[in-house]
C-alpha cells in the first residue's frame, strides 16, 4: 500500500518525529525535491523513514563542510565557492542541491 505525499507532509513527518532540527525548512524541500526526482529517475519507490533519512543526508554550510572534509574553499565570491565545493562533493557523493541560505543538502560519506 502506498501514500503519496507533498512537501508539506514530508516537513510534517520531520516535525512529528521530533528531527525538525535536523534540516532547515528550505533544506527539507531540497531533500524532498532530490528524493522525487530519484523516484522518477529510477522508478523505485522509497519508504519514507525520517530517522534512515536523517542519518543517511545532511545539509550543512560551505564552512562547515570545508572544515569537516579537508576543504580548501576556493573561489572570488560565496556562489562560485558553493559551485565549486558541489562540483567536488559530487565526485564523492550525491548532492541533492543548496538552500536560499547557501547551506548544502548532500549524501553523508
Amino acid at each position: 500500500m502506498k501514500t503519496t505525499i507533498s512537501v508539506y507532509d514530508f516537513r510534517d513527518a520531520f516535525q512529528q518525529a521530533n528531527r525538525q532540527d535536523n534540516f532547515s525548512y528550505d533544506g527539507l524541500r531540497v531533500l524532498f525535491e532530490a528524493l522525487e526526482e530519484y523516484e522518477e529517475s529510477c522508478g523505485d519507490e522509497i519508504e519514507l523513514d525520517v530517522i534512515a533519512l536523517c542519518c543517511e543526508y545532511s545539509e550543512e554550510t560551505l564552512e562547515e563542510i570545508a572544515s569537516n572534509y579537508g576543504y580548501d574553499l576556493e573561489g572570488d565570491d560565496e556562489d562560485e565557492q558553493r559551485d565549486n565545493l558541489i562540483d567536488w562533493l559530487n565526485e564523492r557523493t550525491f548532492v541533492c542541491g543548496y538552500t536560499k541560505d547557501n547551506s548544502i543538502v548532500y549524501q553523508s560519506f
